[in-house]
């Protein structure tokens, strides 16, 4: 059973470009410790952006099912890691999706891949919320989405503020969320209890 991932074309030229970072940075690539060092960050590197590979559409319409059931549906809690764009520092949290079917569902699991898709591209936080809620919105046609998403961003955690606690909040939502009453239904189930 092969464990690795397959690995994007370019991935030599990216070790040799992190091999020139760690000299710049003052190290010597060629020690012991660092020998392997570039090919291993290449290689992480193109696993924390696999994303843009991938086919965000296709994972929701390949399990794509006529239902008539046309109350919220909600998957909350899902775990993401992403990459700021601006520092290329983690960012991580949670995510919470609703939407309300309107004649089609999709499987659970396929709303916590749509996540995975876009976490695993150079991101903000701001732009991942709206990508996910676009995308279910604009594949699925529901009555609504909405989207909130938590994080923690080690740009703002081990330089700049410096401010280990913070947590940023981010929400975007559509159709029938535009209504509060089915925002609060929705704020309300995802409280922790």
């Amino acid at each position: 059973m092969n464990l690795e991932p397959e690995y994007r074309e370019g991935l030599d030229q990216l070790a040799a470009h992190y091999k020139e970072v760690l000299a710049l940075l003052g190290e010597d690539p060629t020690r012991e410790g660092l020998e392997k060092t570039p090919m291993r960050v290449a290689k992480a590197m193109q696993v924390l952006t696999r994303g843009y590979t991938q086919d965000v559409r296709k994972v929701l319409t390949d399990a794509l099912f006529e239902e008539k059931y046309n109350q919220m549906v909600i998957v909350k809690d899902i775990d993401f890691f992403s990459m700021c764009e601006h520092h290329m520092l983690p960012f991580f949290g949670k995510v919470h999706v609703a939407y309300i079917p309107n004649g089609y569902i999709t499987g659970l699991s396929k709303i916590a891949r749509v996540v995975d898709i876009f976490s695993h591209r150079l991101q903000v936080q701001e732009r991942m919320t709206q990508q996910i809620k676009d995308c279910i919105q604009d594949t699925l046609k529901p009555l609504g989405v909405m989207v909130v998403v938590e994080a923690k961003h080690l740009c703002m955690q081990m330089r700049g503020v410096e401010k280990q606690n913070s947590v940023t909040t981010t929400s975007d939502f559509s159709g029938a969320f535009n209504q509060a009453k089915t925002r609060e239904e929705f704020m309300n189930l995802i409280r922790p209890k």
